[in-house]
């Protein structure tokens, strides 16, 4: 079956009330999620011990949870990296004890209970403060991301579809990380980085939408604001759709084949761009006509005498 966007004749912006709807209260319960569960921070903002080690043969993770809370490691996180010969561990700081120390204590833990031939791959470390001040600096990184955006917008179109691009990229962010919070997934530097390449594609998605938006104006002089941009989103949907399953595509291989290592890099991303998407189509035009975008605000200054090179 062939699906023609091209054509396609949907009233996105006749729907924006039960859009925006939806969207708020999947925006407040992101909020009481991130208020009252908080995120599961990684070692890369918590601090701690990270240690890699190897195995002979293919060992259940579950034994290993086992063996540490054994050996009084109860709140270790325990995941495969790469391929269940390979086992990751992270271990929340602990007072009085170097990394040194806390690696040979649990190679002996695991090679007391568990099968011999037990390597030590590596060893890192996160000090508390370090990571704390890496959370500041990443939460400082969106806010300067989205002003820029906001000001970006603001002078290539109207400070009301500024409001609208910045809006729909809040909207994208919140959801993310509520959802992060509700599933309790780790948030680490890489998802971070996710969430930062997801505002820069979801704004590539909501330009591409305000220029048709500034275009149609500009042609379409009979239609009102709400006719306007619903052609508009209508005109651009086929780019959207296209652009986001083949971006979704690649996102799913790395998700399934990249290994722990990039997982929970991936799922931002898809989670990212499927809101983004969304938001594009659904938020990013019906925020900025609730501002009042219209006819008088997007079309230039008409210049003397250029009424007589009008034509109807």
């Amino acid at each position: 079956m062939k699906l023609n966007f091209a054509k396609a004749n949907i009233d996105f912006l006749g729907q924006r009330r039960i859009a925006l709807a939806v969207s708020l209260v999947l925006i407040v319960a992101s909020l009481l999620l991130l208020g009252f569960r908080g995120l599961n921070f990684g070692i890369d903002f918590t601090g701690g011990t990270l240690i890699e080690v190897g195995y002979p043969e293919a060992v259940e993770l579950e034994e290993v949870r086992n063996q540490l809370e054994a050996g009084g490691f109860g709140r270790a996180t325990v995941q495969y990296f790469g391929t269940s010969r390979d086992v990751l561990i992270r271990l929340a700081p602990r007072e009085g004890e170097n990394t040194a120390e806390l690696s040979e204590e649990v190679l002996d833990v695991l090679r007391s209970g568990g099968p011999a031939g037990v390597e030590l791959r590596r060893v890192e470390f996160v000090g508390p403060q370090v990571g704390e001040g890496l959370r500041e600096q990443g939460g400082l990184a969106m806010i300067y991301a989205l002003i820029g955006i906001l000001i970006y917008v603001a002078l290539r179109f109207e400070w009301r579809f500024s409001v609208g691009a910045v809006a729909a990229l809040v909207h994208d962010v919140i959801i993310t990380l509520g959802i992060f919070s509700l599933f309790w997934l780790e948030f680490d530097l890489s998802v971070l980085a996710a969430v930062l390449a997801v505002i820069g594609y979801s704004l590539n998605d909501t330009i591409v939408v305000y220029d048709r938006i500034r275009e149609n104006f500009r042609k379409l002089r009979k239609q009102g604001a709400e006719q306007v941009m619903t052609l508009s989103v209508n005109e651009t949907l086929a780019r959207t759709i296209i652009t986001s399953v083949t971006t979704l595509l690649v996102l799913l291989a790395l998700y399934l084949l990249g290994g722990a290592v990039i997982q929970n890099f991936a799922l931002a991303l898809i989670i990212g761009i499927v809101v983004g998407t969304y938001s594009s189509i659904y938020v990013a035009a019906a925020v900025a006509l609730v501002m009042g975008v219209d006819r008088s605000v997007m079309l230039p200054v008409k210049k003397e005498g250029a009424e007589l090179d009008e034509r109807p």
